[in-house]
């Protein structure tokens, strides 16, 4: 196995940077797989290829606009409303389905013809949002699924699974990128970089773990 070389689901926002500098802290060589999903804040992969730069680390595209097709979503449909709260009892209509089926399942055979054996994601079970394709149990048995695909020995790396994300914030912080990841990113559902559009659910998330990271910082 590789243990040398790393590559990271690469979305240009908060999670994906944060784990973006977390794998150069582990990794000798790191990679950066961004998608055009069909997304309408596709701004986000912009801003991913300008931190990659900065990072020094590999980036590269990749057009899978026919999951945007495949179901009914406010992130890919212009038509549709976007729940700004969680509906009671279901996830919210921000939810991409099978979008980190197809992430992962790509990244693994992009991997796999450069010789990595690490792949990293942001996804987060603490901060979820009821996201099934962020819990850790989909994680494992992807992770079983794409070793037995391709006879491989992948290790999906989730280095923010169990924290929420103020501890996202202090991990930016630790590894010295806070103020890159809260000037340069882009988590705003309405394609909006740094502060955000304030209202959508990825900026109230964001918003909050900041402001709570912020008050313990400053005790």
């Amino acid at each position: 196995m590789n243990k040398d070389a790393a590559l990271v689901v690469f979305s240009g926002g908060q999670d994906s940077t944060t784990c973006l500098f977390w794998a150069k802290k582990h990794f000798k060589k790191v990679y950066a797989l961004s998608f055009l999903y069909g997304q309408k804040h596709v701004k986000e992969v912009e801003l991913a290829r300008e931190i990659a730069r900065k990072a020094e680390v590999d980036f590269h595209v990749m057009d899978v606009s026919f999951i945007g097709h495949l179901g009914k979503n406010s992130l890919t449909d212009t038509s549709i409303h976007m729940d700004e709260e969680k509906p009671e009892g279901t996830f919210p209509n921000t939810f991409v389905p099978g979008r980190n089926l197809f992430f992962l399942s790509i990244a693994a055979v992009y991997a796999r013809e450069r010789g990595i054996n690490h792949i990293v994601t942001g996804v987060s079970q603490t901060d979820f949002s009821g996201y099934p394709d962020c819990r850790d149990a989909f994680i494992k048995s992807l992770n079983v699924t794409l070793n037995l695909a391709m006879e491989e020995q992948f290790v999906i790396h989730t280095p923010l699974m169990w924290i929420d994300k103020a501890q996202t914030w202090a991990l930016a912080d630790k590894l010295g990128v806070l103020d890159l990841v809260r000037n340069e990113t882009l988590t705003c559902y309405n394609g909006i970089p740094g502060g955000g559009c304030g209202h959508c659910p990825a900026c109230k998330l964001r918003r909050e773990g900041l402001e709570k990271y912020l008050a313990i910082k400053n005790k």
